[in-house]
This record gives C-alpha cells, structure tokens and sequence, in this order.
C-alpha cells in the first residue's frame, strides 16, 4: 500500500511559513518585542535610546499605523487584529512579507510535490497571506488574553499609589515601570503623554477604543467621571478592580462550561477533511473514478458549505454574552 506524503509536506511548509515569520519579526525588532519578556518593551527602549519624546513617538507610530491602512487592498482583513496585536511592522512590511511567504511556499511545493503549477500558485498564496493572518490572531488573542489577566493587578497597584499621596498621573507611571508586556508599555505610552500636557483620561479613552476592551472602558469611564464630579478615585478604582476581577472569574467559568461544545463543534467541522487526508495518504487513487462523476464538485462545494454552516452554528451556540 502506497502511503502519499504530500498532505504531511503541505503541512510541514504552513508551519514552516508560521515558523519564518516569527523568526523574521524577532530577528528586526528583537526579543524585547515578545510578550514573554519580564521588562516592557517601552523601558528597554528607553534604556538603549534614552530619548523619552523619540520612543513615545515611535511606539505611538507602532499602534496607530495599522488602523490607518484600512483602505489598502487586502489588508483590511488584517487591520483590527494587527492593531490589538501591536505588530511592529508596517502595513507595507507585511504585505512584502507576505509575497515573501507565497514565494517560499511556492518553492516548497514545487520541489516537495509534483502538483501542477496552478495548484501550486493557488496553496502558496493561501499558505502566505493564511500564514500571516494566523500568526497575527495568535498574538492577538494571546496579548489580549494578557491584558485582561493583568489590569486588575495594574487597577489595585493605582489604588495603593493613590492611598499612599502619589497623583494619579504618577499612579500611572508607577504601573509602567513595574507591570511586564502588554500592558506596561501601553500605560508608559498613556504616562509619557501626561507628561507631556495630555488628559490622561482621554489618553485612557483612546487606548480602550483602540484595543476594543469593555474593562478598559470602565476605567476611562470611572477617571473621567472622578476628574468632572470628584470623589475618592481610590475607592473608585477599588471597587472596580473587584468588579473585573469577578468578570474575569465569570468569563474563565463560562469558557469551562462551554469547552466540551467548541471542541465538538471543531471535531465534528475537522474529522471529514483529516479522514479525507487519511484515505489520500494510504491510497492515493481512492477517488479516482468519484473525480470523474459529474456530480463531484457540486457535492464538494455542498460538503464545504455544510461545514462552515456547522463551525457557524455551532460558534452561535456557545457564544455567550456577560
């Protein structure tokens, strides 16, 4: 029995893609660029430029660039998650890198295959741009994840700044200085602007509808409110620490409860195309005469869109609001 290995090499060359980008991006903008580094980004920067008006300015580059390249073709698809993720290239640099990519898997295919030539240009362009797309909603919904996971923390370190005498604005560099990636480097981009003459509640405001985070909102709903009316902000920010803190318990409890059904839905969406995967590698020409049926590719594009109904339906599902 003959085993086919070109579905294991169209595998192997979309990780390979995933692999080099990450390799390329730290290579340009090094390790610090990682959300697994304990030191924000921001400080090592400023520990090597010493420049605090330059790397502001450069960072603030960084997290706007992508939402203002939502007309350029193709990347608007790329646009918002790239934003949450802070992906330090711009808009031109990833398009190039996805060419890049679609070429490398063009020459991967070419040589590990014996497809034909459209094929080979059709897989490679899904590879490169599937790649990049892949990899940005990885370090988006990681970054975010971590965000929510750290502003309570973030929150009760302002609470005791100000308990202690410290201005708000100094509660915010406080954070910057002592709170890892992702979010140090955003409130040391919220603090460098304060210092520079910037309301820090509309500095707050922004990031919350830039990042598209609700507890974000809270806490620029809750400053702006303390900064028009007055009020004790410790106590304020107290409580809404507690308050995220309780969303976050709730949000961790629904995603256990409603694990089983994703899974279900994933398994019942993947187990026809890793089955069909299967049967090609242990015989190749097992649907050599089904090709030939009138009927083939209708069925296909049939099965195909049963699939995606079914990763829809089932999303709806267990997509619960709290």
């Amino acid at each position: 029995m003959a085993i086919s290995a070109e579905p294991i090499i169209y595998g192997l060359i979309f990780v390979g893609v995933l692999v080099l980008v990450e390799g390329i991006y730290l290579t340009i903008f090094g390790k610090s660029i990682s959300l697994n580094n304990r030191v924000n980004r921001r400080l090592e920067m400023l520990d090597k430029n010493g420049n605090r008006e330059e790397v502001m300015e450069k960072l603030r580059k960084e997290m706007q660039q992508h939402l203002k390249a939502r007309r350029l073709p193709l990347y608007s698809i790329l646009s918002d998650k790239a934003q949450k993720a802070a992906i330090a290239f711009t808009p031109r640099q990833l398009i190039m890198i996805m060419i890049l990519l679609c070429f490398v898997a063009f020459i991967g295919l070419s040589v590990g295959t014996a497809t034909s030539v459209p094929i080979r240009v059709i897989v490679s362009i899904a590879m490169g741009v599937g790649g990049v797309f892949t990899w940005i909603s990885r370090k988006a919904g990681k970054r975010m994840d971590m965000m929510e996971e750290q502003l309570p923390d973030a929150i009760e370190l302002m609470v005791r700044s100000l308990r202690v005498g410290h201005p708000f604005s100094s509660a915010i560099s406080i954070v910057s200085n002592e709170v890892s990636d992702p979010l140090g480097t955003e409130f040391g981009i919220i603090a460098d602007e304060a210092a520079y003459g910037r309301d820090v509640s509309e500095a707050l405001k922004e990031m919350a509808e830039r990042l598209d985070m609700q507890d974000l909102r809270f806490l620029a709903v809750a400053v702006t409110i303390q900064q028009q009316s007055g009020g004790n902000l410790a106590e304020i920010l107290d409580g809404l620490a507690k308050v995220i803190r309780a969303r976050f318990r709730l949000f961790r409890r629904v995603k256990a409860i409603t694990a089983e059904a994703k899974w279900s839905g994933k398994f019942l969406s993947g187990f026809p195309i890793v089955a069909m995967i299967a049967i090609q590698m242990l015989k190749p020409d097992y649907y050599d005469e089904a090709m030939l049926h009138p009927f083939f590719i209708p069925a296909c594009l049939v099965v195909a869109a049963f699939l995606v109904m079914n990763l829809i339906v089932m999303r709806a599902l267990v997509d619960i609001k709290v």
